[in-house]
């Protein structure tokens, strides 16, 4: 069985700082997201209950060739990266990555976190799916394969859903379908090890990459401080009631 997770490269959000209303990115790190994690996690139980090979397929900058090895330490058995400089949204994402995944041994399993940590557009997924002309699935809480389909359990606002769905298919998961592994000291070490292909993006089969949105701003909500100096902790707590913190009168 081949599984195929894709995940996105996104700054670290805890050290993202704001000037401005503006987010600065000067010498942030970059991370997977944690739903992309979850979705990773979810492939190598499925390998753990039988066999597969699990692939980590990444499109972002050429800091992927490091950021990947978070990925390789937490299971993938091998990585893909198509090299993109650059922004990217949701349809250029999903073109570069049904792209890739045409020049792959086709995949039984496509998995995707239900939203990236950065945009949480929630779309890419649902794109590759109709590229590609394979059945979808979203929020997906819980994954059983059995006899060539997945059985997905899907969490709706005020129930749960039980689908049999046909593999090869995509799948989109959520924060709650699993806890994340830390990976082990070896498993760090054996990660630079296990094989890896940067895919240059005019290899890919892609006469050019459309863009459909375009983002125009991307400003921090103003915060009006109050600024109301207290002296005593009576005092504060009489402020917290009057500003209804408390539910005190």
């Amino acid at each position: 069985m081949n599984i195929v997770v894709a995940m996105k490269q996104i700054p670290d959000l805890q050290q993202i700082r704001i000037r401005d209303r503006k987010p600065v990115f000067d010498n942030v790190p970059f991370t997977f997201g944690n739903i992309d994690k979850n979705a990773l996690e979810a492939a190598v139980q499925i390998k753990e209950a039988g066999e597969a090979n699990v692939v980590a397929l990444c499109v972002g900058s050429s800091d992927l060739e490091d950021t990947i090895k978070e990925a390789l330490a937490a299971g993938a058995d091998e990585a893909k990266i198509v090299i993109h400089e650059g922004d990217m949204e949701s349809s250029a994402s999903a073109q570069l990555i049904a792209a890739a995944v045409k020049k792959m041994d086709a995949p039984d399993l496509i998995l995707f976190g239900e939203g990236s940590g950065d945009n949480y557009s929630s779309q890419v997924g649902s794109r590759v799916a109709q590229i590609l002309g394979l059945p979808q699935v979203g929020y997906v809480s819980k994954i059983e394969i059995q006899d060539g389909s997945a059985i997905v359990t899907r969490s709706l606002e005020d129930s749960e859903e039980v689908l049999k769905v046909k593999l090869p298919a995509v799948i989109s998961v959520t924060a709650d379908l699993n806890r994340v592994r830390i990976p082990s000291v070896m498993q760090i070490l054996k990660a630079g090890k296990k094989p890896k292909e940067v895919i240059v993006e005019n290899e890919l089969d892609i006469k050019a990459i459309g863009s459909m949105i375009e983002t125009r701003s991307n400003l921090a909500p103003e915060m009006q401080r109050k600024l109301i100096q207290v002296k005593s902790v009576e005092e504060l707590v009489q402020v917290l009631n009057q500003e209804g913190f408390t539910g005190g009168n």
